[in-house]
């Protein structure tokens, strides 16, 4: 503790608490919402137009959005909810909205209690079944008898890991309501999502459609330096950064959230090195650091089995360069009855892998042995190799 204090004493004598490169940092989070949004105006304006009839009492149909990461889907609608909020409450209607990253909220019960949560409902973190959370959460939505926009973000993340269960009560629960009325908005980045839903949830889930397309270089260039005027102090981007961090996003399908990431921590690299401007350089260490979070998160939120799968999968390749599927199954099967659980299948296990393949975090091959038939060769960068290994260095196996 002593010694904490005496850093962080000796980072203010250095920096002081004001920063040299930032004005407003938060300014360049994706959760900040800005007073304009640069070429989503259409978006804007067609969503709003939809939702309109929610200021003014009336149930509009569900939304369904579509969009790759970072295209302003989330931005758009929280800006459009919470406009339309405050405008019902100039018509003294009862309008609130419920936003829930079901990426990030790992189960269906901390889903429902964060619904319910929106409109001041106390549910405790454990102990009740779903159903229980549920009905409390109808009849106080009753009892309150106001309009409840839900917006599920991520909604196919949640679909592919708890099914669709909680979504269908959700469409039907208008049937259940005689004060009050809810209505969904679905973000996903699944053009395919409604195709794997049940019928019954398919044609309620969906009934407006918008899809928001990819930002081009020179869209993402006036979106950041919108925000860069806002989060800098004057004067300290080099010329060149906004447009070389636009460019790095928009070839990678125009993603502003990617964008916005990549400028800010370019800025706190700055910060962090006593440096008096923002530089190229600068972003080109940004994009090594937030290419190490991303492996780093994607390894810390794998379910049980994949972690497991994946650390056998490391200590394979670590004795001898690549490994195989049929090894990587020995392996992880022998840890699972040393830990007195069942292992899962040949064919789960090389599913799990096909899955760790498609995220980016190994490499396999399928190949023709011959004689000895095909198999699949996997193998890890090796500059990949340290930040998985520190994901995974809780996990017993």
């Amino acid at each position: 503790m002593c010694i904490l204090a005496d850093i962080i004493d000796e980072l203010i004598r250095k920096r002081g608490f004001a920063s040299r490169i930032f004005r407003n940092r938060e300014v360049l989070h994706p959760d900040y919402i800005p007073d304009t949004l640069p070429h989503r105006e259409n978006e804007i304006r067609r969503l709003a137009e939809h939702l309109l009839v929610s200021a003014q009492g009336m149930r509009p149909s569900n939304v369904l959005i579509y969009g790759l990461t970072g295209t302003g889907k989330t931005v758009v609608v929280k800006y459009v909810v919470s406009k339309l909020k405050e405008k019902a409450s100039s018509l003294n209607k009862r309008l609130d909205y419920a936003y829930v990253n079901t990426r990030k909220l790992d189960t269906t019960y901390r889903v429902i209690a964060s619904i319910a949560q929106s409109i001041g409902l106390r549910v405790p973190h454990t102990g009740l079944a779903i159903s229980e959370v549920y009905r409390r959460y109808i009849n106080a939505l009753d009892s309150w008898g106001g309009l409840h926009i839900i917006v599920l973000d991520e909604v196919d993340y949640y679909v592919k890991r708890e099914g669709d269960d909680l979504i269908y009560k959700l469409v039907r629960a208008n049937e259940e309501l005689s004060k009050a009325k809810i209505v969904l908005i679905g973000i996903t980045n699944d053009v395919n999502f409604v195709e794997n839903l049940d019928p019954r949830v398919r044609s309620s889930m969906g009934e407006i459609e918008m899809v928001f397309p990819p930002y081009n270089a020179e869209q993402l260039f006036t979106i950041l330096k919108q925000r860069a005027e806002l989060a800098f102090n004057q004067g300290v981007i080099e010329d060149g950064v906004i447009s070389y961090c636009s460019a790095l996003a928009a070839r990678e399908h125009g993603d502003a959230r990617r964008a916005l990431d990549l400028l800010r921590v370019s800025g706190e690299i700055a910060e962090r090195e006593g440096a008096e401007r923002v530089t190229i350089e600068h972003v080109k260490k940004a994009t090594l650091e937030i290419e190490e979070g991303r492996i780093y998160q994607s390894v810390v939120t794998l379910p049980l089995h994949q972690k497991l799968v994946l650390k056998k999968i490391v200590e394979l390749v670590e004795a001898k360069e690549s490994t195989t599927t049929g090894e990587v199954y020995t392996a992880y099967s022998n840890i699972m009855r040393n830990l007195k659980y069942e292992p899962l299948s040949l064919r789960r296990i090389s599913e799990i892998i096909s899955q760790l393949d498609m995220m980016g975090l190994i490499i396999s091959e399928v190949v023709n042995r011959g004689k000895y038939g095909i198999t699949r060769i996997i193998k890890i960068r090796k500059d990949m190799l340290p930040v998985i290994k520190d994901a995974l260095k809780d996990v017993e196996a």
